[in-house]
């Protein structure tokens, strides 16, 4: 296979890519890999290469891993879902991984931090397709578990897609919860469910959808609602806008970090703060909807699919059903799993993935 090598002029990267892929410079940069704009010189189509750092360490080796067991079954299935368009397939030793994907021209974070006070049919429209993409990943009992503006992209056309699939996780086929444990470590913190501070054991795509709400807030009001500098912080934070949970609210936390939950039962009474107070120009339906999704208990909050049908998305929205979903995929593999053992089925992924890609 003839490659070529092209150095990061920005992070001083190199990059070992195919040789028709001619590149325009960097566009972004992740805690485990960097993005580059380039040409697909034999179509003439512009792309976005993510390098993925595999190295030594296991933990990131399984990112890389998730991301393409996932993409390999979700991508090109649904519009609102990044398209994975190529993979390159590494060297025996898989230390660093090449995907190829579709060119958006920006994350959502980016827009709304350039863009003045969103309308109110713009926020519609970006919640309708976070929706519907997610409906899609949940129907196929995948939980995304890094749901933030940063990995949510969108074009020109106000088109969006959701990528960074390397925190992803599956519940096994009929179940809604998953039995992972909720490390600090799981989510960006501004967006996290209540149940993965309190480090439950068992939590569902639920957690998604809190995660969802925390997007909407920030699109109807420009900051994150939740934001704090620790885990403690951040529980504090919530309950102050929320209000004091009562015990029925917190009856989902058994088997959680106690010390968490002390720090809960320890805080003063306060009501909370309407949202009508905090996004005044915000619909009122919308609002309503925001309310269902910020549940303190994920048992009580709304579904991705009922979502879908609440009165604030466009009812013409409501006709356009989704692809099926695919069938279940497995991401995950036992923690003694070794990182030399986690590369050979990165490479094996992408095998698949070029066969596929032939058929």
């Amino acid at each position: 296979m003839k490659m070529m090598i092209m150095q990061g002029k920005i992070w001083d990267r190199v990059f070992e890519v195919e040789s028709k892929y001619e590149p325009k410079g960097p566009i972004g940069k992740g805690a485990y890999g960097v993005v580059y704009s380039c040409i697909n010189t034999l179509t003439n189509e512009e792309v976005a290469i993510k390098k993925i750092k595999v190295g030594e360490n296991p933990k990131e080796a399984l990112k890389a891993l998730r991301e393409l067991r996932i993409l390999r079954h979700v991508s090109h299935n649904h519009k609102n879902v990044i398209a994975l368009k190529d993979v390159m397939i590494p060297s025996a030793k898989c230390k660093d991984v090449y995907l190829v994907f579709e060119l958006m021209d920006a994350d959502l974070d980016t827009f709304i931090r350039s863009s003045p006070p969103l309308p109110n049919y713009v926020v519609k429209y970006f919640m309708f397709q976070l929706l519907n993409g997610l409906n899609y990943l949940h129907t196929a009992n995948i939980i995304h578990r890094d749901l933030k503006p940063g990995n949510l992209l969108v074009n020109a056309k106000r088109d969006l897609k959701i990528c960074d699939f390397g925190l992803a996780t599956t519940t096994t086929k009929g179940s809604s919860q998953t039995q992972l444990l909720a490390t600090e470590n799981l989510g960006t913190r501004g967006y996290k469910a209540p149940e993965l501070l309190l480090n439950c054991f068992t939590y569902g795509p639920s957690i998604d959808v809190w995660s969802v709400g925390c997007i909407f807030a920030e699109l109807l009001g420009g900051n994150r609602l939740f934001s704090a500098k620790d885990k403690a912080g951040q529980l504090i934070k919530i309950i102050n806008i929320l209000g004091t949970q009562n015990d029925s609210n917190l009856r989902f936390i058994p088997s959680c970090d106690w010390e968490a939950y002390r720090l809960l039962e320890s805080q003063p009474y306060t009501p909370g703060i309407d949202f009508k107070l905090l996004f005044p120009n915000a619909d009122p339906m919308g609002l309503d909807l925001l309310n269902k999704m910020l549940q303190f208990n994920p048992d009580k909050r709304i579904t991705v699919a009922e979502a879908l049908q609440h009165p604030y998305i466009p009812s013409m929205c409501n006709h356009r059903k989704s692809q099926p979903a695919p069938l279940p995929c497995h991401v995950d593999v036992e923690d003694s799993v070794g990182v030399h053992k986690i590369r050979k089925m990165i490479r094996d992924e992408m095998l698949l993935y070029r066969q596929d890609a032939l058929r």
